[in-house]
């Protein structure tokens, strides 16, 4: 018995990290001169040249319209709806998830394996990401619909892939890729779940030397109290994110300015490695550019159909201007918290951190800007980071149980029940099958979002249309009163 059992684990986790090599690793090799290669993702494949798509289509979106994003920050809730969340709001639920450790680790991993370039290729890639976060963003907000358990709205991919598939809002038949889509995200958020409890333990015990036990009876009880409330989510992560946010930048503010004669120096090093002066030599370029492009990807998530699903839940007086609070979501995540952690790297001699990786890397540069406060800082801003997304995953979560199962608190409660044990199980131990589950659910969510988001694009182009219109309508009016 043990050993068909084995046999049958083994050949899951080969049919699992075949498909994971599909959708992460090089899909396909590009030569590049001074002996080096380009590995490209299958995701790689399909979210930049998406990227550059909507970015044309939407005649340069995160340039031409980003006074419109910051203006539409100030608006309130749209219809008032009682339990209804407003398009800030929806904005803070996703920046949350999006803020969380791939902005700090992340980070770290990818200038440890790409140098200093990588930073200018997470920029690009985001300045690409915001035209699609726009474009799914819309689209949630396009198909939403009441939500009858929670109250206000509810929707996401799986609503409009349903949509595509089955030319229909009615859910009595369900479309498979929506399904899909649903399942790929619950798992998905399963298995970060568990990632946030290691990290969130480690953290503390390497800071504080308190025992992960401990840690992790905290985090799973202060958890437990904030999602198993009905409305809770939103009004703590309303007052956390801001405030994590703003802690990050100013400590990045003070180690700039008290670095600023090096400031230009690394500047001229992200540039300069970015084109690979330094790494085509050595046969390193395509590290660069992919280390880069791969993290820039998964931080801003544009693309993967996990911002959308509280996109969908704004109260808001049009569906482009959730669209363009999500684009400048991408913007806060990469181009502001992203780059603190880089510059933070960055400022810090490379002799201290030769050899270093991870956390260990970035606690020692840390460490040389704050002393003895660098650890204590990196693992409360950690646990910040990553308890905001814990909170944040789970309310995406609930439009697609919905979708999965129906209307019913049974599989709501059930679902979040699980998290909280994949997060106390998470808090003991390190496993890495479940590091690599997040993202095998990242990818497959992304495969099945934009199977119906690149064909249901003019849509979303068509709102944008739409919007542009009634503001010089606007602005005609208020012409001809002048």
């Amino acid at each position: 018995m043990e050993t068909v059992f084995q046999t049958v684990s083994n050949k899951f986790l080969d049919i699992f990290y075949g498909i994971f090599h599909i959708l992460w690793g090089d899909f396909i090799t590009v030569p590049l001169p001074g002996g080096s290669s380009l590995g490209i993702s299958l995701l790689v494949l399909i979210l930049i040249p998406s990227g550059i798509y909507f970015t044309v289509r939407t005649r340069f979106l995160p340039f031409r319209l980003f006074s419109d994003m910051i203006q539409v920050v100030t608006e309130k809730k749209g219809n008032g709806q009682k339990d209804g969340i407003s398009g800030v709001q929806a904005l803070i639920v996703s920046t949350a998830t999006r803020v969380g450790m791939g902005n700090l680790v992340g980070v770290v991993a990818a200038i440890s394996a790409g140098g200093a370039g990588a930073v200018f290729w997470m920029w690009l890639i985001a300045l690409l990401g915001s035209s699609t976060a726009f474009a799914e963003a819309t689209l949630a907000q396009l198909y939403k619909e009441k939500d009858p358990l929670y109250g206000g709205y509810r929707g996401g991919p799986a609503y409009y892939i349903h949509y595509f598939f089955r030319k229909t809002r009615d859910r009595s038949k369900k479309s498979i890729m929506a399904c899909l889509f649903a399942l790929s995200g619950l798992i998905c958020w399963c298995g970060i779940s568990q990632v946030i409890g290691n990290s969130v333990s480690s953290a503390f015990e390497n800071a504080f030397q308190i025992p992960p036990l401990y840690t992790t009876i905290f985090l799973v009880a202060l958890a437990a109290v904030i999602v198993l409330r009905k409305n809770a989510s939103v009004r703590v992560l309303d007052i956390m994110v801001p405030v994590m946010a703003v802690c990050y930048l100013l400590v990045t503010v003070f180690i700039i300015v008290t670095n600023l004669g090096a400031l230009p120096g690394v500047f001229q090093r992200i540039f300069a490695e970015a084109f690979g002066f330094r790494q085509a030599v050595a046969g390193g370029i395509g590290a660069v550019i992919m280390n880069g492009a791969k993290r820039g990807l998964f931080s801003n998530e544009a693309g993967s159909g996990s911002a959308p699903c509280a996109a969908a839940a704004a109260d808001i007086s049009h569906p482009a201007k959730e669209g363009l609070l999500q684009a400048l979501g991408v913007f806060i995540d990469t181009l502001v918290i992203c780059s603190c952690t880089a510059m933070i790297m960055l400022l810090t001699p490379e002799s201290m951190t030769a050899g270093l990786e991870g956390m260990d890397l970035l606690q020692t540069a840390m460490n040389y800007h704050l002393g003895g406060l660098g650890g204590a800082f990196i693992a409360i801003i950690l646990w910040l980071f990553s308890f905001s997304t814990f909170i944040g995953i789970l309310f995406y979560a609930r439009s697609n149980i919905a979708y999965l199962f129906g209307d019913n608190w049974i599989s709501q409660n059930l679902y979040k029940i699980l998290a909280l044990v994949m997060l106390f199980v998470g808090g003991l131990a390190a496993y890495t099958f479940v590091w690599d589950l997040g993202d095998f659910g990242v990818g497959l969510m992304t495969i099945f979002n934009m199977t119906a988001l690149i064909p249901m694009a003019p849509q979303a182009l068509n709102a944008l249309k739409d919007y542009e219109k009634q503001k010089e309508n606007k602005k005609s009016k208020r012409r001809g009163k002048d």
